[in-house]
């Protein structure tokens, strides 16, 4: 007998002793295969056919919540294998979560399984009662960007038994998608591979064997009934139509009749009086072409009064193929009713609609939710939700304009199913740009634009941003960050503007970039967005090793002050932001700990001092308060005191991602026991709709798309590619290295000089960003390069080094974002070994300018006195040409550090103001290429402080800047590199000065820094 006889009759004997003990088990195998259904197909064998591999290779591999989870796998030989010799197995001890996929190659076309009736497997049973989710992978490019659809089944058996699921078992996986959702459509014919999440709690060892397809899909299966839309708007006395369609896998024609029955019932509008009722039947004959669509009208009736809106579902009745996922319905606009009338004020349309609500509605305008958590959309009406949003990498498919666009009007649509058809504000954290969406125009990072020190062109990249952001359907920006960054070793610290108050409050022109007039006259435009300050208050301040997020040693720690400290460098920023018409505004997930109040460490979402006390009322903000992802869930206790604490606190809208049936049922709840208050919802509500009638929603809920076309414009492109080269800091330039000249010869060396990934840092297109070619830009050696120089480019720097007259090495950081980049959670200050090979060897062998491009400081340490030239380049964003600009001169450095560089990582926190000071380079230095320094050393320098104090004294700001400036030229002159603690700390303390206004103090100071130079 050969071995695969032998195998046979092993697997013939197993079945067998499976029929027999079937009916002991709880979960049986499916029927007895039909005589015509086709022969399995294999997915999985075990045999190693299948490596042990990932993306894009074809493999099995395993995943987790942490380093603990995933399981250990192996293809072990069995005696009793129901198929072959060897079989899937592994133990596992998951706390999180964790488990194993199996991802078809991502370089080969998808595979087609819509000719079969479902997937099934023998599986060892263990008897321990859990469930074990199995998921395929439908859709999309590849199978870690497709849809997840998902069911279950109980491992409450001993031995092997064969798990047969039907494809109509599988649901759409609605707390968790990859790419948040493709069509959510089961479709079978681009499947990706499986997956097996494995049980929590429990020790356990499991065994898999022979995956396959089976039986035959019948048409119910591979046919299906649509409607054009869920939601069908109509105007009082008008008809409303739906579009009811056939479609099929493939698209091939039906070879069986779909007959479509239809009935107007139920609803909340009366048949005969708001319409006429309709009732009947479509039939869609055998060979009828797949997308053949038929339309049933349903006419309403006008009868003169005021209404709010009412529902017609149209109930349909399918044959010969799948219906609908759900009834459509005809929603009668609401009409007459004075909230809808534009010409009345704002504040009177607020206090009729707030008049109207009942506590369902109000608590769901007071709730948002992921996109990704709400599948089709039907939960924005069946829960009153009044937001959305994306979080980070949370994009439709494909990531574009369009479908950007479509995507949110689809859920606008829904939103016009509630009864008083109040619209979503969707929000989106472009936070340099529209940095979600692929082929955006992405900005320099805040620390870049801090370092432009250049007002004018903080309010532009906002007005870009807003526009783009906007075209896309998008109202609402999580941006800017009015963080004020106390330690480098942040991970948001790129965030930031810098570390002055100062410096920060004088670039929150971005706010007027974002959304015009302070009074929100302009909010309605297709061009601006309501911005977010945040995060209120400290973020910036958090202490080194006092975060208790998982491995995070800083973000969301605790901010100790004291009382005066708070004010001159946490809350300043705050005040300029209310004033300039900020609408909302986020609290941070840290803590603050105020010196003497006797408190200790409370967490700022529970913080009703700071957030109704000082920000709604001392600051007189009237926009409205919204919580970071999840942060109620951080607050001590129990999820009935998150939701008491911090509504009450002053926070409007709850950021509940993925709980928000949990947050909307248990706010009613507290309300209805009187912990929390009336007032307290109905202000809440009233801040949110405020904004929202501001924006023009309510007549305009729908994407304006006349300004995609100028998404990643040459236009918008160009203020980013200002604002990048405006950013670059020299930091050193012995000899004049820079600017280049296009007639030298110059080598290129470094992680980041061609990589937009690298480049751009995070928060592009994800939440972390990633490095490689991941959005449309120019990297800086592709800039170079258009710039008209003579470049090779060696990355890390191999190529000969001979015959050049000056070396260009580009290194620093790869993206990150949050406490991920935090310092100690892996990741550091320093330069990678390669980044520090290729400086060594080109700065050995040439002439050479190092740019640094991070989102902190690096430290340089003795590597200084062999780099004739330092730039900090910060994240310029996609526009490389920016930096060429400045390295070829085609425009000047003029930037100056946002943020004190230090010497060593031992130093921090530093920053400008501390009484122990002695970096590397102060903040504010930055040399420039587009003047000659002045002459004259300290007579010059009290003629310029003559100069800047009469200017001071008669309110010429514009002179005495530029006394300052010259002053500051002339100091960078004497001190060169060769910094030290008697020079830096005037030198800084005049940056802020000059900031602030003290134009005569700020030359004394910079004469103090002369003289210790």
């Amino acid at each position: 007998m050969t071995r695969l006889d032998r195998n046979s009759v092993r697997r013939t004997a197993l079945l067998a002793g499976a029929a027999l003990i079937a009916g002991l088990l709880p979960l049986a195998s499916a029927g007895t295969a039909a005589a015509d259904d086709p022969a399995p197909v294999p997915v999985d064998r075990f045999e190693g056919e299948v490596p042990f591999a990932s993306q894009p290779a074809e493999g099995l591999f395993t995943w987790g919540g942490d380093s603990d989870d995933p399981p250990r796998l192996a293809l072990t030989e069995r005696t009793d294998a129901p198929e072959g010799a060897k079989v899937l197995t592994g133990d596992y001890d998951i706390s999180g979560y964790g488990g194993f996929t199996h991802d078809y190659a991502a370089d080969q076309p998808a595979h087609d399984w819509s000719a079969h009736k479902g997937i099934r497997f023998w599986w060892d049973g263990r008897d321990n009662a859990k469930k074990i989710a199995f998921e395929i992978k439908d859709g999309g490019a590849n199978g870690e960007a497709s849809e997840l659809w998902t069911t279950s089944f109980t491992d409450d058996f001993t031995g092997w038994k064969q798990i047969e699921i039907p494809f109509t078992d599988f649901a759409y996986r609605t707390d968790y998608q990859p790419v948040g959702g493709i069509d959510q459509v089961l479709g079978l014919n681009q499947m990706w591979g499986y997956a097996v999440t494995l049980p929590v709690g429990v020790q356990g060892r499991f065994a898999l064997d022979d995956v396959e397809l089976y039986g035959r899909a019948d048409q119910s299966l591979r046919a299906s009934v649509t409607t054009d839309a869920a939601v069908h708007t109509v105007k009082e006395g008008s008809a409303a139509a739906v579009q009811v369609s056939v479609a099929t896998t493939g698209a091939a024609p039906i070879d069986e009749p779909v007959t479509v029955g239809y009935e107007s019932a139920g609803g909340s509008a009366e048949p005969g009086k708001d319409y006429t009722p309709v009732k009947g039947e479509v039939t869609f004959p055998a060979g009828t072409a797949s997308g053949t669509s038929r339309t049933i009208k349903i006419p309403t009736l006008r009868d003169r009064s005021a209404e709010a809106a009412e529902t017609i579902p149209l109930k349909l009745t399918v044959t010969g193929a799948k219906s609908p996922t759900e009834t459509p319905q005809v929603v009668i606009d609401a009409h007459g009713l004075p909230y809808l009338d534009p010409k009345l004020p704002v504040r009177k349309r607020v206090a009729d609609l707030v008049s109207r609500m009942s506590l369902e509605e109000k608590a769901g305008q007071m709730t948002q939710a992921e996109r990704g958590a709400i599948g089709t959309g039907g939960d924005i009406a069946a829960y009153d939700l009044g937001s959305l949003l994306s979080g980070g990498g949370s994009t439709p498919t494909p990531n574009t304009a369009a479908a950007w666009a479509k995507m949110i009007d689809g859920y606008q649509l829904r939103s016009q199913a509630t009864r008083f058809q109040i619209p979503l504000i969707y929000g989106v954290d472009a936070v340099h740009g529209h940095n979600n969406l692929t082929g955006a125009t992405v900005m320099p990072h805040n620390i870049g634009i801090g370092a432009t020190r250049d007002p004018r062109l903080a309010e532009r990249t906002g007005a870009v941003t807003a526009a783009e952001v906007r075209a896309t359907g998008i109202p609402w920006d999580f941006a800017p960050c009015l963080c004020v960054t106390r330690d480098e070793r942040w991970g948001r610290s790129y965030e930031s503007f810098g570390e002055d108050p100062a410096l920060v409050e004088s670039l929150e022109t971005v706010v007027r970039g974002l959304q015009g007039a302070a009074d929100g006259r302009d909010l309605k435009d297709d061009d601006k967005v309501l911005a977010t300050a945040k995060h209120f208050v400290g973020d910036g301040g958090t202490g080194y090793g006092t975060s208790t997020t998982g491995s995070y040693t800083i973000d969301q720690g605790v901010t100790k002050v004291t009382r005066q400290q708070l004010e001159a460098v946490h809350l300043a920023p705050y005040q300029s932001a209310v004033d300039r018409g900020v609408g909302s505004v986020m609290p941070s997930y840290s803590s603050l700990d105020i010196v003497g109040d006797g408190r200790g460490p409370v967490k700022m979402h529970a913080r009703a001092d700071m957030i109704n006390g000082v920000l709604k009322g001392r600051m007189g903000f009237d926009g409205f308060v919204i919580s970071d992802w999840n942060a109620i869930d951080q607050l001590p206790g129990d999820y009935a005191s998150h939701v008491r604490s911090s509504v009450n606190a002053g926070v409007d809208m709850m950021m509940v991602p993925y709980s928000y049936k949990d947050f909307r049922t248990t706010l009613m709840d507290e309300a209805k026991a009187g912990r929390v208050s009336e007032r307290r919802i109905d202000d809440a509500v009233a801040r949110i709709l405020t904004q929202k009638f501001r924006l023009g929603l309510f007549e305009k809920p729908y994407a304006d798309t006349s300004g995609a076309s100028e998404i990643g414009s040459a236009v918008h492109r160009a203020v980013a590619r200002q604002a990048a080269a405006e950013s670059q800091v020299l930091l050193k330039n012995a000899d004049g290295v820079l600017p280049l000249r296009k007639s030298q010869k110059v080598y290129v060396a470094g992680s980041n000089a061609d990589d937009i990934g690298n480049q751009t840092g995070g928060w592009t297109i994800t939440w972390q960003g990633s490095s490689g070619n991941i959005t449309q830009g120019t990297t800086i050696l592709q800039g170079m390069r258009k710039a008209g120089g003579d470049v090779t480019y060696s990355k890390d720097a191999s190529a000969p080094t001979g015959g050049y007259d000056v070396g260009v090495v580009v290194v620093g950081e790869t993206p990150y974002a949050e406490g991920v980049g935090d310092v100690g959670n892996g990741n550091d200050l320093e330069l990678t070994a390669a980044d520090k090979a290729a400086v060594d060897k080109v700065c050995a062998a040439m002439k050479c300018a190092v740019l640094i491009v991070s989102g902190r400081p690096q430290l340089i340490g003795d590597r200084l006195g062999a780099v004739d030239a330092l730039v900090a380049s910060w994240l310029p964003g996609t526009e490389g040409d920016g930096v060429a600009d400045v390295l070829y001169g085609r425009r000047a450095f003029t930037g100056q550090l946002p943020v004190t560089w230090p010497r060593t990582e031992s130093q921090l926190p530093i920053n400008v103001g501390d009484a122990s000071y002695d970096p590397q380079f102060p903040y504010g230095w930055g040399l420039t290429t587009l003047t000659k320094a002045p002459s004259g050393g300290t007579a010059t320098l009290r003629a310029l402080a003559l100069v800047a104090s009469a200017a001071e004294r008669s309110g010429a700001d514009g002179v005495a800047r530029t006394a300052v400036t010259k002053a500051r030229l002339l100091v960078q002159q004497k001190i060169g590199s060769s910094v030290t603690a008697a020079s830096a700390k005037p030198f800084a303390d005049a940056d802020h000065l000059l900031l602030t206004g003290h134009y005569a103090q700020a030359v004394a100071k910079l004469t103090e820094a002369y003289r210790a130079g």
